[in-house]
């Protein structure tokens, strides 16, 4: 194995192992393992010059700037000329070889290096002006800090964020409006950061595509050379194939194949003569370089019939128009859906029901609609929200008409608070996700929280749904009547109340002795007594319930629900004890039932050790977890569930 090739294996392993051993409380690997593959590291990187920006040996020190400064680019960075036809790309090679390779979809960024070291690093910007991201370019997942050549490099490539790392970063956003749209958007904005510390968290990896200069190196005139020399510098290149005429065809089906599963984002491939004096010697437009084309790919189209507009209520207020049309296969999946954008689009297409379309996935992902063949223009733009049924206007923003619902009540714009009134802490419906919630306030079948336990009303237009059927239908009753026994702290959670979490819906109820009705009268003075609950969470508690729209649609709620009995006399033992438990549990299901237990005596539990901390407890006293790290060094006792046990 390749020096540089053992250091990246190195990097990711050591990377492995301290984040089990510092985040998830795991060992994957001896302290005398671990020491000793560092230190081979810390030799390889010594003999070699290569040191990656990841690299634990690497102490990050993250800038953060007021503003990127601006700067001009020493060569003007021209975009190439386009082709979506194969026959043009074998006729733009002739008789020479070319390189082939993936054309990357995220920000493109040009590197400088002089004695080993990155001293710069600029966007591509407008092509002639860039910004300078250096401190930003230190922290992506891959580039190299420090590199064996001496003499000034300068390269190109291109700043990505992978599909995988894209889906993990919006899974993390709760509310669907703030979710990035692409991989592409995502990496912009964190590429351009002020905070370095931002981009760092983001796995933004750098992908090299062209080297521009190296100083008194030869490459025998092949940009083949030029990138196993930049490999052997530690940089991960663009993935390429070497073809010609002959082999351009099989070449390109085998980039179409695999761009239905490729993890890093691509718009179509790049072609680039293999000689760089032949390449170069060809000159180039007032627009495009002659070295080099890109192909992008042709997009499969079907015929179809359209079977309705369906206007789509969102957070924001507008109501977005959506083509429903006969399932088609398109880029082998089947599609029956399109988003036509708003208003003036559908008017522009006069798109009308029984309108026969074509339509196409945009980059081989997105539906779209690419033209109308009858053009009936029946499509009318309803008068009143289909989640609300307030009235709608149309906004008209420079030439651009939108469907716009102005109803601050409206429930589309508040989907978050159905998603935590379903969650596990509140209700705990299984299978009512933000997507179905959603989809359900848009057609109206959901306007207060009660609504939930009459989906059946609308069982017929459900099941018809996409992503839903038969059983997911039957599996959501069998959720929903499940619910239907409940907490009552469970409930007043629920209710998204401002600043009320669970520990304090269980304290504001065992305060009010689980009386729903002395509850919903609690006064700021009588709240404000309860340990734990100040000034402001008070008023904002009973602010939430002098609304009557409040007080209504929680008396509704109680006519579907029962609230579980409580019992109120359990010894209270645990009074004024703070509790933090970590690992594994035998003598409970969870540590969620050891919260229970403890709380049902009068005691706390939190998330982390501090100093109010009283007892950590941990069946395994020994590991190197944080936690145990933090409770021995405030004197905190750790025990075991069995110590525990016996003490209570």
């Amino acid at each position: 194995m390749e020096k540089s090739e053992r250091i990246k294996e190195l990097v990711e392993l050591l990377n492995r192992a301290s984040k089990a051993y510092y985040q998830d409380a795991e060992e994957i690997m001896s302290n005398f393992e671990y020491d000793k593959r560092y230190d081979e590291l810390v030799e390889l990187e010594r003999e070699t010059g290569m040191v990656l920006s990841n690299s634990p040996t690497v102490n990050v020190g993250y800038e953060v700037v007021s503003e990127l400064p601006k700067e001009q680019h020493d060569q003007p960075m021209l975009s190439l000329d386009k082709t979506k036809d194969v026959e043009a790309l074998k006729s733009f090679l002739g008789d020479k070889k070319g390189l082939l390779s993936w054309k990357l979809d995220g920000l493109t960024v040009v590197l400088t290096y002089r004695n080993g070291t990155l001293q710069k690093a600029v966007t591509r910007g407008n092509g002639q002006v860039g910004e300078v991201i250096t401190a930003n370019a230190r922290v992506f997942q891959n580039v190299p800090i420090s590199i064996p050549y001496q003499g000034e490099l300068v390269l190109r490539g291109e700043a990505i964020i992978k599909y995988s790392d894209f889906e993990i970063i919006n899974s993390e956003i709760e509310d669907v409006d703030a979710k990035y749209k692409n991989p592409r958007n995502l990496c912009s904005g964190s590429v351009r950061q002020l905070n370095s510390e931002i981009t760092a968290k983001r796995n933004v990896n750098f992908i090299a595509f062209a080297l521009i200069s190296a100083e008194d190196v030869t490459f025998d005139n092949s940009i083949e050379q030029q990138m196993k020399w930049l490999q052997q510098q530690g940089f991960e290149t663009v993935e390429y194939r070497m073809v010609d005429a002959n082999t351009m065809e099989e070449a390109v089906a085998y980039y179409g194949e695999k761009v239905k599963t490729y993890d890093e984002p691509s718009d179509g491939l790049v072609l680039m003569f293999d000689d760089i004096a032949y390449g170069l010697s060809l000159g180039r437009t007032a627009k495009f370089p002659r070295n080099g084309i890109a192909f992008k790919w042709e997009d499969e189209q079907a015929e179809t019939t359209l079977t309705m507009i369906e206007w789509s209520p969102s957070r924001t207020g507008l109501i977005n128009p959506v083509a429903i049309f006969e399932p088609v296969e398109l880029e082998g999946t089947t599609v029956s859906r399109a988003s036509v954008h708003n208003v003036s689009i559908v008017e522009e297409l006069k798109l009308g029901e029984g309108d026969r379309i074509k339509v196409y996935k945009a980059n081989m992902i997105i539906p779209q609609i690419s033209e109308n063949l009858t053009g009936r223009g029946m499509s009318i733009p309803p008068e009143t929200c289909p989640a609300c049924g307030g009235k709608t206007i149309i906004k008209n923003d420079n030439g651009v008409k939108t469907l716009y619902c102005p109803n601050e009540e409206c429930p589309a714009k508040h989907v978050k608070s159905y998603a935590l009134f379903v969650s596990r802490d509140g209700m705990n419906i299984e299978g009512l996700s933000e997507e179905t919630l959603e989809k359900f306030i848009e057609k109206g079948y959901i306007q207060e929280f009660a609504d939930l336990y009459h989906l059946d009303r609308h069982y017929e237009d459900i099941i018809a749904m996409q992503g839903f059927g038969e059983k997911s239908y039957e599996k959501l009753q069998k959720a929903l009547e499940k619910s239907r026994k409940v907490p009552l702290h469970s409930l007043i959670y629920s209710l998204g109340i401002p600043n009320i979490g669970v520990a304090n819906a269980k304290l504001i109820c065992k305060a009010f002795q689980y009386d729903v009705e002395a509850i919903i009268k609690a006064t700021p003075e009588k709240l404000t007594e309860i340990d734990g609950i100040g000034e402001v969470m008070a008023e904002k508690f009973c602010e939430y319930f002098r609304e009557e729209k409040h007080t209504t649609a929680l008396r509704n709620l109680l006519e579907e629900v029962e609230v579980e009995a409580v019992e109120t006399n359990e010894e209270q033992s645990m009074e004024g004890l703070v509790f933090v438990v970590t690992g594994s549990v035998n003598h409970f299901p969870n540590r969620n039932a050891v919260k229970d237990y403890i709380e049902q005596r009068g005691g706390k539990v939190t998330g982390s050790v501090t100093s109010k901390t009283n007892y950590l407890i941990n069946n395994d006293a020994t590991s190197g977890s944080s936690k145990n790290k933090k409770a021995k060094e405030l004197g905190i006792p750790i025990i075991t569930e069995e110590e525990f046990l016996e003490m209570w």
